[in-house]
């Protein structure tokens, strides 16, 4: 029997250009940093690939397939760990920082020896100082590594695509939810069309388009229109059997690339084409999307009072409060103060959970005694052009450390409870509060700093989600002071995707007739 010898690894983050805070190799220390065999471990049935995040992602789904291939394609496939590394979003990673996690997946690759392929996990808005497309520099290392064998990758939905990453790639699949769930199943896809390639089964081809889009396509939740219908769409697509994969981007906003945009990619067995065909179909769907702006979000103030009128929703579970304006799973510094103050001004009737990133305070309280009265200034040190400071008195209930966000200290302000995060803010789950002694079900709003997946876990507790908007590096109109090579919808006016599509992708644009008269070419 055939015997095709896979490597495997992950390098992610999700970065923030507008962020401060820079991503250092500790905060990856922090999170995931896994190298060879714990990589395995991790990725196994019995494993935690993101300990305390998520069990199961993109690398587990690519050992689900590899062990899959004796039954479906007649081959048995060694999988070789070699780098997991993720960080909490942030903002650029250090240069140094970079090079030694590349220096690493590259070691770990040449000490596997001879490999027939590599899969591997990206996000696909990573940002380094000093380095533009970063996603792109870590595939041609590998495929330079590797002496040029087939790789497939895994994206997040808000990746950036760009010509250098199609070019370097067999095949991009990227997630097909949002909030997203499916990253094992994407990694399977990944990897099944990998172990096909190896074969000789398919022969991958791709295409693609980029949009000068920044916002649109609505709340982009794949379980409401619009992009229930383009899901819908793209998976009608894939029953073509000479469709491998479809994808389509919708970029993370905060990502400084100048050619930063909306994009869709596909790739088929062969067949030029129809991946070019497909992918033109799947680009004019999403810019018809692009006046489909997302929902307004609400002030504060028009916050605290829907929830406190929803009587039935609090006797039922909580509200939850997304404070758009300071998403830490976005990169956001997480100490915006303004939704915590107006929560003890006008909703002092109302029991709340709030985070916030503090720490130098955190480490001023860290040994004061439980029940003691303090008296404290937080917010707005790691960003204070956008952040404002706050006083504020309460008694501390508890100190706790968890495991990637350090040090912790909880303070009772009387209706609010405020959990002050040494690191990142991370509310995403409801353990963030539940594990520091705040059952969630004993308040009447809980703030998160997230825009999607904790819709997922707080799915049993909130019978009411609202966005809020104050002012913060992660509000959609922050990324409009970016610079950008082409006009940007909506920012500027755009009338057609196409001219700056054309140069993303390295194609000459014909002179129209009247400027190719002029120019004497006619």
């Amino acid at each position: 029997m055939k015997r095709l010898r896979i490597a495997y690894g992950r390098l992610a983050q999700e970065t923030n250009a507008l962020s401060p805070v820079s991503t250092t190799l500790e905060d990856f220390r922090r999170a995931v940093l896994m190298e060879g065999d714990e990589v395995a471990r991790a990725a196994s049935r019995t494993g935690e690939e993101a300990p305390g995040f998520m069990k199961n992602a993109e690398l587990s789904g690519f050992v689900r397939a590899a062990e899959r291939a004796k039954k479906r394609h007649g081959v048995e496939v060694e999988t070789i760990p070699t780098l997991s590394a993720w960080a909490i979003p942030a903002g650029p990673l250090e240069r140094p920082a970079f090079d030694e996690l590349l220096g690493r997946l590259l070691a770990r690759l040449r000490a596997a020896g001879p490999v027939d392929g590599v899969f591997l996990s990206l996000h696909g808005a990573l940002g380094v100082q000093g380095l533009r497309d970063p996603e792109s520099v870590i595939l041609e290392a590998v495929r330079e590594a590797t002496g040029g064998k087939p790789v497939t990758v895994t994206q997040d939905f808000h990746a950036n695509l760009t010509e250098r990453r199609v070019r370097s790639a067999e095949a991009i699949v990227a997630y097909r939810t949002n909030p997203h769930r499916d990253h094992a199943t994407v990694g399977a896809e990944a990897g099944d069309i990998l172990i096909r390639t190896l074969l000789g089964k398919v022969r991958p081809t791709n295409a693609w388009r980029s949009l000068p889009m920044l916002l649109g396509g609505g709340t982009t939740l794949d379980v409401l229109p619009p992009f229930l219908g383009l899901y819908a769409r793209m998976a009608n697509m894939r029953r073509n059997p000479k469709i491998l994969a479809t994808s389509v981007y919708g970029c993370h906003l905060w990502n400084d690339d100048p050619d930063l945009g909306w994009s869709a990619h596909v790739t088929t067995d062969g067949d030029r084409d129809l991946a070019e065909r497909t992918a033109d179909d799947l680009a004019e769907r999403l810019w018809a999307m692009r006046t489909q702006m997302p929902p307004p979000f609400s002030s504060v103030e028009d916050a605290i009072a829907e929830a406190r009128g929803a009587r039935i929703a609090r006797k039922l579970g909580v509200v939850v409060f997304a404070d758009a304006s300071d998403v830490v799973s976005a990169g956001s510094t997480g100490e915006n103060t303004r939704i915590l103050a107006a929560l003890l001004g006008e909703g002092a009737d109302l029991v709340s959970y709030v985070p916030l990133r503090d720490p130098e305070i955190v480490g001023r309280l860290w040994d004061v005694p439980v029940g003691e009265t303090v008296t404290v200034t937080v917010g707005g040190k790691l960003d204070p052009k956008t952040n404002e400071s706050l006083v504020v008195t309460g008694r501390v209930l508890r100190a706790q450390r968890m495991l990637a966000l350090g040090r912790m200290v909880v303070l009772d302000l009387g209706p609010v409870k405020l959990v002050l995060t040494e690191l990142a803010a991370f509310s995403v789950k409801p353990a963030f509060y539940a594990d520091l002694g705040l059952p969630i079900l004993d308040a009447d709003v809980v703030v998160v700093k997230n825009f999607f997946p904790f819709r997922i876990f707080y799915l049993p507790y909130a019978r009411r989600t609202i966005y809020v908007k104050t002012k913060g590096i992660t509000d959609f109109d922050a990324s409009y002071a970016l610079t950008f090579t082409d006009p940007m919808h909506p920012r500027d006016e755009v009338l057609d995707w196409r001219p700056a599509d054309r140069r993303r992708r390295g194609i000459a644009i014909a002179p129209s007739p009247s400027l190719a008269a002029a120019s004497g070419i006619l």
